[in-house]
Formats: C-alpha cells, structure tokens, sequence
C-alpha cells in the first residue's frame, strides 16, 4: 500500500481579532477519524477555528481525491461538509453530536489543488436536533452548499448508540450546557 500524504494551508500562529483556533486534541490524542483525526496518515488532518458566530476550515484537496479529472469527489466535499457541521456544534454550543441527514447543492466543480474554505453556522436549534448551514468557497465564491443535521444526545443515548462507553474526552461534549 502507497503511502498517502497531502499538504494543508499554513497554520499562522497570529489570528484575526475574533478568530480562535479550536482545540484538534477536542476528542483525545488518539482518535482516528477521517476528517479531523490529527495522526489519521490517511484523512483530511482539518484544522478548525471559530469566526465570530461560524466555525471555519481550510482544506487543499489532493490529487488522487477526485471524481472528474481535476475535480474533488462530491462525496468527499460531503464529508468536509459534515466535519466543519460537527466542529461547529463543538465550537459554537459546546457539544457534540450525531449527524442524522445531509444535504448538500453542488453549484461549480471544487477543484483539486486549491484551497476550499469551508464555513458552518447554526440554522435552526430545536431542542435536541441542531440544522447547520455550510458552504463550500473556492477563490471567493460559493461552489457548494447545504443543511447538516445533528442529534444531540445525553451520555447514555450517545454510548448506547456507539455501542461502548464513551472516551472520557467525549463526555463533557454529551452533557447539556
């Protein structure tokens, strides 16, 4: 098996005013997953930050992730989608959840190679189901929208749903504010 690396944008140590970069060790040093897990040798390693009432990441799609030549996979956007939904649950209200519908619109091809900033914030909170709006931009224009919908479970639904006791790290994500 190739091994599978990509670069991401620069981390720069200064942030805009209002910008505060989120915590990559949220859900522990060791975790695996795909989009955010920090030692995943072959996930997206994102990086998110809080802008104001949004939780932003910057991600440059590789070579190797397309669909069409040159274009990154729809599904994969629907996966950075997802992620910066789920971070924005983190870094906006302080939980975690689980994502129950995605909905994404495809506007223009993202293409491979360049930088795709994706942005989410809150659209609707009710109860325990939170919907997010995200865009995908590409040089300035939106090229991918779409709603992300999320549970919000309490400690023993989330446990029981994943089938384990939760992480120690994931639990204070699981209790209501």
């Amino acid at each position: 098996m190739s091994e599978h690396r990509h670069d991401h944008p620069p981390h720069h140590p200064a942030h805009p005013e209002g910008v505060v970069p989120l915590d990559p060790y949220t859900f522990g040093a060791e975790q695996q997953c795909f989009g955010c897990g920090p030692h995943n040798p072959v996930g997206m390693r994102l990086h998110f930050e809080r802008d104001g009432d949004a939780v932003v990441t910057r991600f440059v799609p590789p070579k190797g992730w397309e669909g069409p030549p040159g274009v990154f996979h729809g599904g994969l956007q629907s996966t950075l989608a997802d992620e910066v939904a789920g971070w924005a649950l983190v870094g906006l209200l302080g939980r975690m959840g689980f994502t129950t519908s995605l909905n994404m619109r495809f506007l223009r091809p993202v293409r491979i190679g360049v930088e795709v900033e994706a942005r989410a914030s809150v659209g609707a909170h009710n109860g325990n189901i939170v919907a997010l709006d995200v865009t995908l931009r590409q040089n300035g224009r939106t090229h991918a929208m779409g709603t992300v919908t999320f549970m919000l479970p309490d400690v023993d639904k989330a446990g029981s749903y994943l089938g384990a006791p939760l992480p120690e790290a994931w639990r204070p994500l699981f209790t209501e504010k």
